[in-house]
């Protein structure tokens, strides 16, 4: 048995036109994790509509059990390339999220996410998957036959920019809040000003009527 230093820990996608092959692809990598070939995780066949947002078809978790695969880091992955900040990701000219933040690293030019997103094309469907693997031989095999060429990007990398998509959203959303409540005070503040200035009118014109004439 391979030493575990020898495997890698990927995340993989797999698109496909047609989507019969996706499920091909999913079957093919349940059979090479029951023969010792492949280490699955999670795996799941999603669909990207023609407005960019992405749905699960079929999925399977590290149990074998059919819908087990929402959790860990390609549940995670799902619910982003779900989400309208995957539909942004997705898009013609790519949303890097590595560039919403100050990385460690300053060659990193690239965004997995995006790189996964934009491998998911409009109308088509693809296999995503968290596997563990010795040579990407196996896989890349297995993948040919059925008419699929695979992108991977490691599981390390993929947390690390799923937890930065996690931060922007919730920046967002702050942000958003926040201007709502500045736009509510403003509002009232508009409100209560108008009411002023209608009292200040009612009075100078109740004061006028009743100063008599000269």
């Amino acid at each position: 048995m391979a030493d575990d230093l020898d495997f890698r820990e990927n995340v993989v996608v797999v698109n496909f036109p047609d989507e019969s092959n996706a499920y091909e692809a999913l079957t093919s990598v349940k059979e090479l994790d029951s023969q010792g070939q492949l280490g699955v995780r999670a795996a799941a066949v999603v669909a990207r509509h023609e407005d960019g947002s992405v749905v699960v078809k079929d999925e399977i978790g590290d149990s074998g059990l059919e819908g087990t695969a929402t959790g860990g880091v390609l549940g995670l992955l799902i619910g982003i390339l779900g989400g309208p900040l995957g539909v942004l990701i997705g898009g013609a000219t790519g949303l890097l999220i590595g560039s919403l933040f100050d990385l460690e690293d300053s060659d990193q030019s690239e965004s997995v996410l995006s790189d996964i997103s934009q491998a998911i094309h409009a109308g088509h469907t693809a296999l995503l998957a968290e596997v563990r693997e010795q040579s990407h031989e196996v896989l890349d095999s297995a993948m040919s036959r059925v008419g699929g060429e695979v992108l991977r990007r490691s599981v390390a990398d993929v947390e690390a920019e799923i937890s930065a998509a996690e931060q922007a959203q919730r920046a967002a959303k702050e942000q958003a809040r926040k201007e709502l409540r500045e736009h509510r005070q403003a509002e009232h503040k508009a409100q209560v000003n108008a009411k002023v200035e209608e009292l200040k009118a009612k009075l100078h014109t109740r004061h006028t009527a009743s100063t008599p004439s000269a």
